[in-house]
């Protein structure tokens, strides 16, 4: 088969000039052509055999191309784990710990020390009451600054690390986070005072250094598992194409550097930038700000959810298990908690790359999900809360958790990396966060000063809230070739936007709102397909 360059050249060849053997020559060379660039433009993942591209294509046949090509590739797949257990029993698991547990080690350690402080507080309740429950020998304030202040360490590590990571890469991002994680462990582990009292103030204020750490993990290792994911190939790849979401929330896709940092420099270097791309970021609030508004809105939303149900679980518990005063007991129905928040978990991330599903679906579906399984108990808070009912209780508390993780607890950290380009990419998606957090600091002071019922009443509406920001705002980038955006961001940076006509526009990968102000009206396959062809010449013409 002839080279994309033999093609090029050919291309430019007058065949009336050669006689009737030169002109089949040129046409056999032309149809290789035409082979070489259908695979490469077409892939069989993305594109039926006619070349249609699957978002185009009517729901019957959708649904038939999907479960053909995941068909295919789970055959695939089974058959490579099949063949490492032939060559070695124990390698598949080898090959998840190598590429899951211990790229994502910085996110479980991180994630303990977080979510210990639900757990640890009745434990400190129980063997030091007249601190942390009278406050007779501890200020209340700083009781509660233990749970305030960690949550704005993360929000100034998030936005601070995403800046970073944005201006001198995603290695030192990475690099002064894993720094900061590692002395403040050091700090908690001396932490001291002379009184309770100051061992509290203490531990609070190196909990927030700590936690600066924390939410740099949140942009930096979103942008290393995205990019990396992409790869730092010129060609993308179809395991991006089709298992980026998996990849991703898997380790919470703490998946290597290099790449991740190559993808950042030549994005870099194409636009002739050097430090800090601020034409970029200016040119993102203009064309994407409505995307900016759902990834933040929404983790805003979800985080009332999930922090409040992770930072104050010990009262939740207490409702479903009146009477107890057990700290153990407390903790059986934590771990039960956590073993159902898992199983959502890896549902998630076998579904968020599902073409008939995807992440957008599974954004609503559980915010919506979440609204009614907090509103229902809100409403007849006695009843559920009463013995003879307190199992449906229990099972609307636990589903709620599960569908928490089976949607927005999952997609919102890949949304909000792969909405954006690769310039801005980890200062959006730190941004997100950071307000992500908000939410949390919000569940955090409100839950301190209103009772059980009361936060029942109010939680469920940031579900439906979250439901309608996503639906309105936020594209579905599910099976969207990330390559293709950032195409898509050259043309817009170069102020050529009306130019572009590819799939990144497609309604598919468009919000609602992005399709009513007309910004896919450009899609056009047949041309996009000769300006990807003629790019790709250029490219081979200059490398």
């Amino acid at each position: 088969m002839a080279s994309i360059r033999d093609c090029a050249l050919a291309a430019s060849y007058d065949p009336t000039m050669g006689g009737q053997h030169v002109t089949t020559a040129f046409l056999d060379m032309r149809s290789n052509e035409a082979s070489v660039f259908q695979s490469l433009l077409k892939p069989d993942d993305s594109y039926d055999v006619n070349g249609v591209y699957w978002g185009e294509t009517s729901i019957g046949q959708r649904i038939k191309f999907v479960r053909k090509v995941d068909t295919a590739e789970a055959k695939r797949e089974f058959g490579s784990i099949w063949s490492m257990i032939k060559k070695e029993p124990l390698s598949p698991l080898k090959y998840y710990f190598r590429h899951m547990i211990i790229p994502g080690a910085g996110l479980l350690l991180e994630g303990y020390v977080l979510f210990s402080i639900g757990n640890i507080k009745p434990l400190l309740q129980a063997t030091f009451p007249s601190c942390w429950s009278t406050n007779m020998t501890c200020d209340s304030t700083w009781v509660q600054a233990v749970d305030y202040l960690e949550i704005c360490g993360i929000i100034v590590g998030q936005v601070l690390v995403g800046v970073i990571g944005d201006w001198l890469g995603r290695r030192w991002g990475l690099i002064q986070d894993a720094t900061i994680m590692f002395v403040g462990l050091l700090m908690l582990t001396a932490a001291w005072g002379v009184t309770q009292n100051g061992w509290v103030i203490c531990y609070a204020w190196v909990l927030f250094f700590y936690s600066i750490g924390v939410g740099g993990e949140y942009p930096m290792t979103a942008m290393s598992g995205m990019e990396n994911a992409v790869g730092s190939g010129k060609v993308s790849t179809k395991d991006d194409r089709l298992h980026r979401g998996r990849n991703v929330t898997s380790a919470f896709l703490m998946q290597g550097m290099r790449s991740a940092f190559k993808q950042l420099a030549r994005a870099k270097k194409k636009a002739s930038v050097t430090g800090y791309d601020t034409k970029s970021l200016k040119l993102t609030f203009t064309h994407f700000g409505p995307r900016l508004l759902a990834t933040a809105g929404a983790w805003y939303a979800n985080d009332v959810f999930f922090y409040g149900n992770k930072l104050f679980q010990s009262e939740f518990v207490s409702v479903l298990l009146p009477g107890n005063e057990s700290v153990v007991v407390g903790w059986l129905y934590n771990l039960l908690g956590v073993g159902v928040s898992l199983v959502g978990y890896y549902l998630a991330s076998l579904l968020i790359d599902n073409k008939l599903y995807g992440r957008k679906w599974m954004m609503i579906v559980g915010f919506l999900l979440d609204f009614i399984l907090f509103v229902v108990p809100a409403f007849n808070y006695y009843h559920y809360s009463h013995v003879s009912a307190v199992k449906a209780f229990q099972a609307m508390y636990f589903l709620s958790s599960f569908f928490n993780q089976f949607g927005p607890n999952s997609v919102t950290f890949i949304a909000a990396a792969e909405v954006f380009p690769t310039p801005i990419r980890a200062t959006a998606h730190g941004f997100s966060a950071a307000v992500g957090k908000l939410g949390a600091l919000t569940a955090a002071i409100l839950y301190n000063y209103i009772d059980t019922q009361t936060k029942f009443y109010i939680v469920p509406w940031f579900g439906l809230v979250g439901a309608l920001l996503t639906w309105l705002f936020l594209p579905d980038t599910t099976g969207l070739d990330l390559k293709e955006q950032e195409r898509r961001w050259t043309f817009i940076r170069d102020g050529r936007e009306n130019e572009y006509c590819g799939v990144a526009i497609h309604p598919r990968h468009l919000s609602l709102w992005e399709r009513w102000r007309g910004v896919g009206k450009n899609y056009n396959a047949e041309r996009d397909y000769e300006q990807r062809v003629e790019e790709m010449r250029c490219e081979w013409e200059l490398s």
